[in-house]
């Protein structure tokens, strides 16, 4: 009985293996071997495929009998009645195989081994396989646009951060680093791309098939989620041997490639200089695709990109469009070292690289346009959009544990808004404290915890070690609220929730206390910095007379800030009399820590309002677009009552007067507003004075589309209005101007210009136009697959559409899962996006419903978005309740 219950053990030991999502330590890859034949014309059955093979070079580092690796959708041609064949590099012999099979829960093919592989010796495994380049955005597929009305297809690869598998059988964790070396066999005529430069180019005939050859360069040891390959009719934009964009033969000679071939240059240089290290690679690739899922992508040495985020038209494009070019070509490119050169062991510190990145980011475009003060819009882009999902209940840390990501859907769910931007905010606010003087390397610093900074004389700068401090804010969730009394002197902290009344079931071991750095002014001048080292402390800032505190200088830190209700009194009559005596950063903090402050019950919700008060006078970007961001929830929550006429008669007074300023200095929109933000600014005028009513703004924008209507080879809209104007003309508009701009986007000739009218489409009040333009989004032909749920977001961001969009969802949900779940963020962006208004019980009766009825088909990177949709709601229906009539009663009084 004993020994068959130790032989009961042992055949169980190995299942273990093969049923945990992680590989076992036992091998490490060295290198592979890989060549790949994609066909880019369809084959008997339809389908569009590639072959290939493979072989891995792996050492053995623990005694083991069974081999994992990573393999998926992959069919492998058996050899010798096994799927592999295993050989050994030296001279003893590899054990035989008993078996192979796939796995296809956990993604593996299981190799079970009449023997074992040795400690210390090398093996080398081959494979060959047939896969099916599908058109699903994942590991090596195919995508397809129109050129001079021919068709064309492309293959192209998105490797992260699980799909390598689906390429070729590997081991397919960021730590299990490797050279590649890779062959593509491809149509004549198309060039190749891949990770190294190209050392091989030969044209043959395969198979009666004529082929050409090429053979690229072994790359760096890298992870296998940073491989790339893309092989497609072009010829590339060249700036230098070393750096060159590839795109759409069309795109490359109409120019629309010349403004990132001139900025990367400049951003690697930077980074070059950031980083003390020259880029490790012989070459630079970028490349923008038709059909790509997410922004862009670190592959070493090939970055990807949507064509919407790499094309520029100085003709057609905005100044937002160029922005978000240089961002995120700064953004990727800030990979090349941190991410790719050093990489995370596992998926659970995604936060460490992405949010480097996207801190660092700004500052390398910043560099390339120093004109552009991009280094302030971080406070929008990042913090304040990291504070929304950071104050709730069902938030995360930065940080968490290994075990608890472990499947493909957790890994993809990590890449969020908590990663990219609450981690850019941390690191921002490190960054500060630290000072330039003994600033360096910021994330060394967060792995050094027994880091302490000092300045040039020996003396201590902070309370405790970087690690000490760091950990408070990587380790838990959420983030505190920061209040002084002005009275008493007395500052406090406590951990910030939009709904004080939720359970935070996550347990702390810091029970929810930070150290947190505190810079402040007083009537506007700059005092000493403090620390707030626990709860509560007795400081030296207080008021006499009409002084006034302001926290937080320029949003440094990853806080919210609350005051006594004298001191709010008085940054109000600040504000008042002459805003300006106010750091533009902080007069766009004021405005939204009041509105979350309301929100949360810590202030009167009317105090809120009284922080938009000095707009009428206001002409500066940052503080309107964060007054519109607020009211924005505001016009969610009660566009379907009686308080919005009152609300959109307030706005209309506030609006009126930037309206006015901007049609001064452009001499009646003739001209551009100089400053970079004022152009953003100026977009805010026109589109909030059309959805109010000013007088003249539907009919200037209806004017403008018109006059397109009539000649429509030549559009008059200036490129940074075109999205307001679109949108403005079709709501105000029926049939034929939907029609219209459904027209154009068929023959726009830039993907930014595409993104422009497919938002307007959404714009329209036609119920029946809406519920035709949602049947697109199942139809790649005529809305991409990349684009389908940024499409339905925006319908249900119309109040005509938003019951639309979510009977569209919960009726079509299994497809949308199936057809869009590999982005990482294009599933929980779709959740939270159209459940944005839900304030009813109804509402939330059916997203519970939603939630139990497709528990079978899953909510892959969408899970976290669900619950936490599920709690906004709860918290929006309790808030509307306890506050309607306060904020119906204020803005009546302040709209008259």
């Amino acid at each position: 009985a004993v020994q068959l219950r130790f032989k009961a053990v042992q055949t169980q030991t190995p299942a273990a293996l093969w049923e945990n999502y992680r590989l076992p330590d036992n091998l490490l890859p060295d290198v592979y071997y890989v060549t790949l034949w994609p066909r880019l014309q369809q084959d008997d059955r339809g389908l569009y495929i590639f072959t290939g093979n493979s072989s891995v070079v792996f050492r053995c580092v623990k005694e083991t009998d069974l081999i994992l690796i990573h393999s998926n959708k992959l069919n492998l041609t058996t050899a010798g009645g096994h799927l592999v064949r295993l050989t050994a590099i030296s001279d003893a012999p590899a054990p035989a195989i008993s078996s192979t099979r796939m796995e296809v829960t956990t993604q593996y093919l299981v190799i079970q081994l009449n023997g074992k592989l040795k400690a210390g010796r090398s093996y080398e495994l081959f494979t060959e396989f047939i896969g099916e380049l599908a058109d699903d955005l994942a590991g090596f597929y195919r995508s397809e646009y129109f050129e001079d009305g021919v068709r064309k297809v492309v293959a192209t690869s998105q490797m992260h951060p699980t799909h390598a598998r689906k390429t070729f059988p590997c081991f397919d964790e960021p730590a299990m680093k490797a050279v590649f070396h890779i062959t593509v066999l491809h149509e004549r005529g198309t060039v190749a791309l891949s990770n190294g430069i190209e050392i091989e180019t030969l044209n043959t005939t395969v198979d009666g098939t004529a082929v050409t050859i090429t053979r690229f360069e072994p790359t760096q040891r890298m992870s296998s989620y940073l491989l790339a390959l893309v092989i497609m009719f072009t010829v590339p934009t060249v700036f230098a041997v070393q750096i060159r964009i590839w795109a759409r033969r069309k795109a490359v000679t109409d120019g629309h490639c010349a403004y990132a071939l001139n900025l990367t240059g400049r951003i690697l240089q930077f980074f070059e200089d950031y980083y003390k290290f020259p880029y490790p690679l012989s070459k630079s690739d970028q490349i923008a695709l038709p059909d790509f899922y997410f922004g862009a992508m670190e592959n070493w040495g090939l970055v990807t990109y949507r064509e919407t985020n790499l094309f520029y038209d100085p003709l057609i494009s905005s100044n937002a469009n160029k922005e978000k070019t240089a961002t995120i070509i700064a953004h990727e490119l800030a990979h090349m070292w941190f991410g790719n050169l050093v990489t995370l062991k596992w998926w659970n510190e995604v936060w460490l690289i992405e949010g480097f990145a996207t801190y660092v980011s700004f500052l390398g475009a910043d560099y390339a346009e120093p004109t552009w003060n991009l280094k302030d819009l971080i406070i929008l882009d990042n913090l304040h959009k990291a504070f929304a999902v950071d104050a709730l209940a069902s938030s995360r840390p930065l940080s968490s544990k290994e075990e608890d990501i472990t499947r493909p859907e957790q890994i993809s769910e990590v890449f969020d808004t908590i990663s990219y931007s609450k981690g850019a905010s941390v690191l921002r606010m490190l960054s500060d404290f630290l000072t330039e003087v003994i600033k360096c390397y910021h994330v060394k610093l967060m792995l050094c915890g027994h880091f302490q900074a000092v300045d040039t004389n020996g003396t201590v700068l902070l309370p405790m070690t970087v690690g000490e401090i760091m950990d408070r804010w990587v380790l838990q969730m959420g983030f505190p609220v920061v209040t002084i009394n002005t009275v008493t002197g007395q500052l406090s902290q406590k951990h910030f929730l939009l709904d004080p009344e939720s359970l935070v079931d996550a347990p702390s071991q810091f029970d929810y206390e930070w150290i947190v750095p505190v810079n402040w002014m007083k009537s506007g001048v700059e005092q000493t910095p403090v620390w707030l080292l626990e709860r509560t402390f007795h400081s030296e800032m207080k008021t006499v007379g009409e002084d006034w505190v302001l926290l937080n200088l320029n949003l440094t830190g990853h806080y919210r800030v609350n005051y006594n209700v004298e001191n709010w009194e008085r940054i109000l009559n600040q504000l008042n009399s002459n805003h300006q005596a106010v750091p533009v950063i902080n007069r766009a903090q004021i405005v939204d820590d009041a509105f979350n402050l309301g929100r949360a019950k810590l202030i009167p919700v009317s105090l809120a309002l009284n922080t938009t008060k000095f707009l009428a006078k206001e002409t500066a970007y940052l503080p309107w677009q964060s007054a519109l961001n607020n009211l924005d929830y505001f016009c969610l929550m009660f566009d379907q009552t009686l308080v919005y006429e009152s609300m959109q008669a307030y706005l209309r007074k506030q609006i009126t007067p930037l309206f006015e300023h901007f049609r001064n200095i452009t001499t009646d929109w003739t001209e551009v507003p100089d400053g970079h933000t004022d152009q953003y600014n100026q977009v805010n005028a026109i589109r909030v004075a059309c959805s109010t009513g000013v007088d003249g703004c539907q009919n200037l924008t209806a004017e403008w589309f018109t006059q397109w209507m009539q000649h429509p080879e030549q559009n008059p809209i200036h490129p940074n209005l075109r999205s307001t104007v679109y949108c403005s003309a079709v709501a105000a508009g029926g049939a034929k101007e939907w029609d219209f701009a459904w027209e154009m986007l068929q023959t726009a000739s830039i993907a930014s210009e595409a993104d422009k009218l497919m938002s307007a489409l959404a714009c329209t009040k036609d119920t029946g136009l809406l519920e035709r333009y949602l049947t697109f989004t199942l139809d790649p032909m005529k809305i991409r697959k990349q684009d389908a749920t940024s499409v339905i977001v925006q319908i249900a961001g119309n109040v005509e559409g938003r019951s639309l969009a979510w009977n569209f969802i919960t009726l079509n949900w299994r497809y949308i899962f199936t057809e869009y779940g590999v982005g990482s963020f294009s599933l929980s962006k779709l959740i939270s996006g159209v459940t944005r208004a839900f304030s009813t019980q109804c509402q939330l009766d059916q997203l519970l419903q939603f939630k139990e009825q497709n528990a079978d088909v899953g909510f892959g990177s969408a899970s976290s978005a669900l619950d936490q949709a599920i709690e906004k709601t709860r918290a929006n229906m309790k808030w509307v309740s306890e506050n309607q009539r306060e904020i119906r009663d204020w803005f009546r009084a302040e709209a008259a």
